[in-house]
């Protein structure tokens, strides 16, 4: 009897434990994305799976600062696309585990649309499809995502943009994709302001979508807006800085 007791004590910490060491490992990659310290909170996420491989919120962190942290490899082209890579790797890991996530579908959504920037042609045109597809899910399963809604204004937005030739393809290819304006992109993303109105990247994309549609002083209202909110990302003085030179263009 002391030997069963033994056995279920010994188990029950080493449970206890497990649960500790895992909660401490997000706490702390939360605390450092905060500070923020990006590469940093990507290894401590790591940490966690190396713990519980199929852990969905580690899965979706690790994927959304891949894509992160690779766009901002702008001399190193091979390790950017590596972090794409990976980014795509991560959310594909989690959309196997519930493919109903809606940030699981957000943050492939978004590790797409990172690696179609640097693509051209059909590999861009394929890749629009699939981010319209990833997005949707992210919005059918979580309507108050605002990433996924800042991610369906930026694909609106930019399929509204195609050039001839790549609409000529994307004719082509698929006899076209689903209808996409400006109107329709700006829509997206009062939504995602609405629903988190401290997320200053979605300013600057709004921005640009109002700027096309003959909005041009409120495009310029809200990167000013933009610019009086505390920076969250290391993304973000970056925005800032690109925001304060199109407002000095539009002005």
């Amino acid at each position: 009897m002391k030997l069963i007791f033994s056995i279920l004590f010994f188990t029950v910490s080493g449970i206890f434990s497990y649960a500790q060491d895992l909660n401490a490992l997000l706490k702390e990659a939360n605390r450092l994305e905060a500070i923020p310290d990006e590469k940093a909170a990507f290894h401590k996420y790591k940490e966690v799976l190396k713990l519980k491989a199929t852990h969905i919120e580690a899965l979706n962190k690790c994927s959304e600062l891949c894509s992160r942290i690779g766009q901002r490899e702008t001399k190193n082209t091979k390790l950017r696309d590596e972090y794409y890579q990976a980014a795509r790797i991560y959310a594909a890991t989690s959309l196997k585990i519930n493919p109903y996530n809606s940030e699981g579908n957000c943050v492939m959504a978004i590790a797409l649309g990172r690696s179609s920037m640097s693509k051209s042609g059909k590999e861009k045109i394929l890749n629009a499809r699939e981010i319209k597809k990833y997005v949707d899910a992210a919005i059918n399963n979580d309507p108050q995502n605002f990433k996924a809604w800042h991610v369906l204004g930026r694909w609106q937005y930019e399929i509204s943009n195609l050039n001839a030739l790549e609409r000529s393809l994307v004719k082509l290819l698929y006899g076209g994709l689903p209808p996409a304006t400006i109107k329709q992109s700006i829509t997206a993303f009062e939504k995602a302001r609405t629903l988190r109105p401290e997320f200053l990247l979605n300013y600057l994309e709004m921005a640009k979508a109002y700027k096309d549609n003959n909005g041009k002083s409120k495009a310029i209202a809200y990167l000013q807006l933009l610019l009086a909110l505390p920076n969250q990302t290391e993304d973000d003085p970056a925005i800032k800085e690109k925001a304060r030179a199109m407002i000095k263009d539009w002005d």
